[in-house]
């Protein structure tokens, strides 16, 4: 171990301990994980090897969240944006991603959950999307929304809609539905429905952002913006996002 990562290493150790000093930190953790294309650009490679290297390290942030007692971790893979991508590259990000979520399915310690439109996406894909998904049912170590095909507007206008179509499944006319509709009933019609919404946002790359990530849940989150591209993500930097999260005064609109 060079001096270098020995300095690293003690500096995470000193971050550690004052986290678990501090107490209480986020039970939700949502990840922008940006950064892959300009990752592989100054590394001289291909698109597809910086998303695949993007996707080798997400495993890693899942047992960092999971030691530092987060429940809930949403990883946002692909948004609705995305699929407008060049044919071929959008190819190989598509497999990268249902790769990367089958190989946490087989990892078996992550309850899995698909947050986004399957619609949107080709249906082999979809199909070993839900497959992946549905062998998660009986994990228990840390819950992990994977966001493919995912865009916070679109998820917006796909709760209100679900509103209104079980309301008229129902019997009621479209204005009796309508005069009844409140931001209670958004929530109860969102992807991450029953969950709690994120206390912490974290993005890499440098970006300072959402691009709609988590639009409705986020509210009342705390974001926390990381120069590094997402490949170079390093346990540093996820308990620097930590720390910064413990030291703010959360008042929640009040």
């Amino acid at each position: 171990m060079g001096l270098r990562d020995a300095a690293y290493r003690g500096y995470e150790a000193l971050l550690s301990r004052d986290l678990k000093a501090r107490g209480s930190g986020p039970r939700h953790i949502g990840v922008i994980l940006d950064g892959n294309r300009r990752w592989a650009r100054l590394s001289g490679t291909s698109a597809a090897h910086g998303h695949q290297r993007g996707a080798d390290k997400i495993t890693e942030v899942l047992e960092w969240s999971k030691d530092a007692g987060v429940e809930v971790v949403t990883l946002w893979l692909l948004s609705t944006d995305n699929l407008a991508r060049d044919g071929h590259e959008l190819s190989d990000l598509l497999e990268i991603i249902v790769d990367a979520v089958e190989r946490l399915a087989r990892d078996g310690r992550w309850r899995l959950q698909h947050v986004g439109d399957a619609s949107l996406l080709p249906p082999d894909i979809a199909q070993r999307l839900n497959a992946a998904v549905e062998s998660t049912e009986d994990a228990t170590e840390l819950h992990v929304n994977v966001a493919v095909g995912y865009g916070g507007r679109h998820e917006i206008a796909d709760a209100v809609r679900s509103f209104l179509l079980e309301g008229v499944a129902a019997g009621h006319s479209l204005e009796e539905v309508a005069k009844q509709f409140s931001v209670e009933h958004i929530a109860e019609h969102l992807y991450t429905k029953g969950q709690p919404d994120p206390d912490l946002v974290i993005r890499t790359s440098g970006e300072q952002r959402l691009s709609g990530f988590l639009m409705w849940q986020s509210a009342h989150t705390e974001f926390y913006f990381c120069d590094a591209y997402w490949p170079d993500f390093r346990r540093v930097d996820f308990l620097r996002a930590l720390r910064s999260y413990a030291q703010r005064e959360r008042r929640h609109g009040r």
